[in-house]
């Protein structure tokens, strides 16, 4: 009877596992760079605002990185894809500002509802772009 995990399998499970926490962060740290409000500044001061909006890009950029993961063929082809989601999410948060252009502001003054809404736009178009990650 074969383990149900080997060495070949947990080394495996550490690579993809470190690549898509390493994109993450990574994708993060990008988005974080393009707003023009200090999420995480803002997260640490108590805005709840900053805090749901923050949440909701790491749950739209972590949708992608899954399906990019579970879908890929490789390590690199998980990284690739898992890049390409990055892009795309950063764009939509673009469209955001262009469609509420004092959604930063309204963050910064802790206004929940704009939190909410890039949180939103974040999630829906993480699963989008997810779902369009296929084999």
């Amino acid at each position: 009877m074969d383990a149900p995990i080997n060495a070949h399998s947990f080394l495996n499970f550490l690579a993809y596992a470190g690549t898509g926490i390493g994109v993450l962060i990574l994708a993060a740290l990008a988005v974080s760079l393009i707003t023009p409000h200090r999420e995480l500044s803002l997260i640490r001061s108590g805005n709840a605002a900053a805090a749901t909006g923050f949440a909701g890009t790491l749950v739209g950029l972590a949708l992608p990185l899954h399906s990019a993961i579970s879908n890929s063929v490789s390590l690199v082809d998980a990284a690739i894809w898992g890049a390409a989601a990055v892009v795309v999410q950063v764009f939509a948060y673009l469209i955001a500002r262009l469609v509420a252009p004092k959604l930063s502001q309204q963050i910064t003054d802790g206004q929940v509802g704009a939190g909410v809404f890039y949180a939103g736009v974040s999630v829906s178009v993480g699963l989008i772009n997810a779902a369009a990650m296929t084999p």
